[in-house]
């Protein structure tokens, strides 16, 4: 397998997944303008187990790790526990991700992005260092720093609420669901990194231990996704958060277009994942802390491309700038958490 053991290879890598979680979502807004999330996420998880299938096929059974193993060698010798970890957390970011998806839906990539991301991007990162210190009995960062960055990426999400109050009272409507909906998703998706860790080698696949290699970690969390959007997103579908019930037989009625943009969607989520994992063994804390500065991308997407705050009232733009050199500002605290 291929793995990454340069910390500046992978803080790039780390902000390429932050670049692919945080523009996965563009490809809801470019199916087609009647393609309801609930169906446009079916294409989401296929996309999903797919590309960890491809990753782990190619880059998870190719290179010249010593004692490394390929995906299906490390299948084989994998353990109960460990696989059971990384469907758990495909099931738990699942669930977190529809009610994201939902609150895109309802308020837009600008919004729903950075509130549910932002809130996932903090409860992880803070999960992620207690972990460490319990197990490990120190920390790879520098808590000061990682602290003040995760202190400031609070108040930037803050001002994502200001603005998105703003745009609701301007456009008079409400603006609690959206809200709600967001902050539901980062409460679920904040743990996800750490639960599918912990049926990870600790040796990334080198050891031998029973536990997952990064990339037969990706494609347990993969099929725990999958299989759970059967039992979530019927949910969605009986009870959607906007317009009527969607039945089944809508998905089949499709275009290709918008099947390609939900599968294309999950592949570039589960591309961040893999170069993430891959590279995690220069920092598990960073490399949460660096991957889901996602809203970061989102923001810009949401603002500058989709201009989702065209009409909002005088002033608006301000905070929004605010918001968006925050995170910056959180971002580069955070990767020089590690290095100093």
């Amino acid at each position: 397998m291929i793995l990454v053991h340069n910390y500046i290879v992978a803080v790039c890598f780390f902000v390429l997944c932050m670049i692919c979680w945080g523009s996965w979502a563009n490809t809801q807004k470019l199916a087609a303008k009647n393609w309801r999330f609930e169906l446009f996420y079916w294409d989401v998880v296929l996309g999903l187990l797919i590309f960890s299938l491809i990753a782990a096929f190619t880059l998870g059974s190719l290179g010249n790790e010593p004692g490394g193993r390929t995906f299906l060698q490390d299948i084989a010798q994998a353990d109960t526990r460990s696989m059971v970890f990384g469907i758990l957390g495909g099931v738990i970011w699942n669930l977190g991700n529809l009610l994201l998806v939902a609150a895109i839906a309802v308020a837009g990539l600008a919004v729903g992005f950075p509130i549910g991301g932002g809130i996932a991007w903090l409860g992880g990162t803070i999960l992620g260092y207690i972990i460490e210190i319990s197990t490990k009995g120190e920390s790879n960062s520098n808590p000061y720093l990682l602290f003040i960055g995760m202190a400031l990426a609070i108040l930037a999400i803050y001002l994502s609420m200001v603005s998105y109050k703003r745009l609701a009272a301007h456009n008079k409507k409400a603006s609690l669901k959206g809200i709600i909906l967001a902050v539901l998703a980062g409460l679920f998706i904040a743990p996800f990194y750490t639960i599918t860790m912990y049926g990870m080698d600790p040796a990334f696949g080198l050891s031998g231990t029973g536990s997952l290699s990064p990339y037969s970690g990706a494609v347990f969390f993969a099929l725990g996704a999958f299989l759970s959007t059967f039992i979530f997103n019927p949910f969605f579908m009986a009870r959607p958060v906007e317009g009527e019930p969607v039945k089944m037989t809508a998905y089949f009625k499709g275009s290709f277009k918008s099947h390609w943009w939900g599968i294309l969607g999950g592949s570039i989520w589960m591309l961040g994942m893999v170069v993430s994992f891959m590279s995690s063994g220069e920092g598990s804390t960073i490399a949460y802390a660096l991957s889901n500065a996602a809203p970061v991308v989102a923001i810009l997407w949401g603002v500058l491309i989709w201009k989702e705050f065209k009409d909002a009232p005088k002033g608006t733009n301000g905070i929004l700038s605010t918001m968006f050199m925050l995170f910056i500002i959180a971002l580069v605290l955070i990767t020089m958490s590690k290095t100093l």
